[in-house]
């Protein structure tokens, strides 16, 4: 049987601010280790600024997302080779033959089209024709910087086409009209001559 007159021992005020004090130290004791823990793993993996791949690597994070270009719409505009025409806007499809796009240089693919004759296929490379837009899908092309593509295409894979120039009929009319005589209708000249 249990003795009923056991007494429990009185316990101090100073007893009682120690445990409560021990109580919380040990467990702030354990969060201030993992802590430091933590930031010790975190500073062995800094990230490498100094070197030059790490400071391309932000060059390229940081990159602007889009480059505005303002152009005077007053500006005379210069008209592109048929080479120009091609790196800018029809290598993408043709240099690799994508969506069934005759390849550059490849006297298979273009013999049949270069057998439909220069005036369809620069009707077609202007309206667009099955998967390939129009113009290419730059509606800033001209017909002849389009005819000079398709030259430039054509020429590659054995035809003999030459590159239209830019009609010379205006110089001609301004200096009939500066000289006082009625300006002549210029003549329509083909666009480009089939030679084979």
């Amino acid at each position: 049987m249990a003795d009923s007159h056991a007494q429990m021992t009185k316990t101090t005020p100073q007893q009682v601010i120690i445990s409560v004090v021990a109580g919380l130290l040990a467990p702030l004791l354990a969060i201030v280790l993992i802590v430091m823990l933590v930031l010790s793993i975190q500073e062995e993996h800094k990230p490498d600024t100094s070197s030059e791949a790490a400071q391309q690597a932000t060059a390229q994070r940081i990159k602007p997302v889009a480059h505005l270009v303002a152009l005077d719409p007053n500006a005379p505009r210069v008209e592109r080779s048929g080479q120009e025409v091609y790196d800018a806007v029809c290598a993408s499809c043709h240099g690799v033959g994508a969506l069934g796009a005759p390849r550059f240089e490849s006297k298979a693919d273009w013999g049949g089209r270069i057998g439909q004759g220069y005036n369809t296929l620069v009707k077609h490379a202007i309206e667009g024709i099955r998967q390939m837009p129009a113009r290419g899908g730059d509606p800033d092309l001209s017909d002849i910087e389009v005819a000079r593509a398709v030259v430039h295409m054509t020429n590659s894979a054995g035809a003999k086409f030459t590159a239209p120039d830019p009609e010379p009929a205006q110089p001609a009319a301004a200096a009939a009209a500066t000289a006082g005589a009625p300006a002549a209708p210029a003549e329509a000249a083909p666009a480009a001559d089939v030679k084979q």
